[in-house]
């Protein structure tokens, strides 16, 4: 099998993206960018909802500054290569070039950015930030890479905090 141009990475912030939930949900079959959500189903929701071990979390602006920073200072330390990134209040996306399998990759940001926002928002250590694992997506071709990003940085509503590789002189370093 070939190396992969990239990966795709995307996970939710906890309790904010439950199945069943209006306008609809992804699971396996439904998470490529231009695929349906799966329909809302209200009981599935309540379900989910009644296992909740805390309330859901939420990035405000602070918040996914700090986030967007993590990701861009641990691709630079891991030496992967950051093409896009989009931290939103209730979801992240991420395209990397990475020497490793991408559930590391997405382990490793979701760890590093908790710890971040522990330290900056003086937030207890046993808070759920993220879901228990996200999408992880090989980007195999040019033209899906392409897509890829586009759907990342212009496809995701109101831009909160990007990172568009293209657009960065000093890519992959970490902002002071």
């Amino acid at each position: 099998m070939a190396i992969p141009l990239a990966y795709f990475i995307t996970f939710t912030t906890y309790g904010t993206w439950l199945h069943g939930r209006d306008p609809g949900s992804v699971d396996r079959e439904h998470n490529m960018p231009g695929t349906p959500f799966l329909p809302p189903d209200p009981k599935s929701e309540c379900n989910e909802r009644s296992t909740m071990r805390q309330t859901p979390y939420f990035l405000d602006e602070g918040r996914r500054r700090a986030v967007l920073r993590t990701i861009r200072e641990v691709a630079a330390h891991r030496n992967w290569k950051l093409w896009a990134a989009h931290v939103r209040s209730n979801h992240v996306h991420v395209i990397i070039t990475a020497n490793c399998k991408p559930e590391k990759v997405m382990a490793d940001l979701k760890a590093w950015a908790s710890r971040r926002l522990r330290e900056a928002f003086a937030e207890s250590s046993d808070r759920d930030r993220w879901t228990q694992h996200g999408s992880t997506r090989y980007v195999n071709d040019e033209a899906s890479f392409h897509e890829a990003v586009h759907y990342v940085l212009e496809d995701q509503g109101e831009p909160m905090e990007r990172y568009d590789r293209t657009n960065d002189p000093g890519a992959n370093e970490p902002e002071a």
